[in-house]
């Protein structure tokens, strides 16, 4: 398997291939959730990993396996695309291509995905709040994505993509130390 950047670039491009396909059967978010499905289902089971990955288990009888395990119950172009990845041997990207196909997605509907970082668990409307306000400055739809951290002790840490809003109290104590740090030289 492919791995670090190129292994995300391979997985990118397949991502891609997948949107085209489900974009020309108008279900891009229906496919979207198909290959996440079969993406979890992979990581949570070891034996269908395992056979997956297997070197010893032909690509034929894989996708065999792939067509009696999803026969009429995923549309035919879907399972060829997964086929297709057996008889490449990049099947171990599957999960990787569900998350740029994922990325792929939200980007063509205007979505973007916030790692927002709190100091306390908040209710549901503070995080509405927050992802209101988070569309607002960006333009865009905001999907918060909360984690708690008690060592910023306050306020917000704001992460999408390469973009770091930092309004934590802990940077402001930071700053301020700075400053009066400064003062005194």
């Amino acid at each position: 398997m492919p791995a670090g950047v190129q292994g995300e670039s391979v997985a990118r491009n397949y991502a891609e291939a997948l949107l085209v396909l489900a974009r020309k059967a108008n279900d891009a978010a229906g496919w979207g959730t198909m290959l996440r499905e079969v993406a979890n289902a992979i990581a949570a089971d070891a034996t269908l990993a395992g056979f997956l990955e297997s070197p010893r288990i032909s690509g034929d009888a894989k996708s065999g396996v792939l067509s009696k395990a999803f026969g009429d119950r995923v549309p035919r172009l879907f399972l060829r695309f997964l086929q297709q990845l057996v008889k490449n041997r990049r099947q171990t990207l599957i999960p990787a291509i569900a998350n740029e196909y994922d990325t792929l997605l939200d980007a063509s509907e205007g979505i973007v995905h916030a790692k927002v970082t709190l100091a306390r668990v908040t209710a549901d409307e503070e995080t509405a709040m927050i992802a209101d306000r988070l569309s607002k400055v960006v333009g865009k739809k905001v999907v918060p994505h909360v984690s708690i951290d008690p060592a910023i002790i306050g306020g917000v840490v704001v992460r999408m993509g390469d973009t770091v809003m930092d309004g934590s109290v802990r940077r402001k104590l930071s700053k301020l130390r700075t400053r009066m740090g400064a003062g005194r030289a």
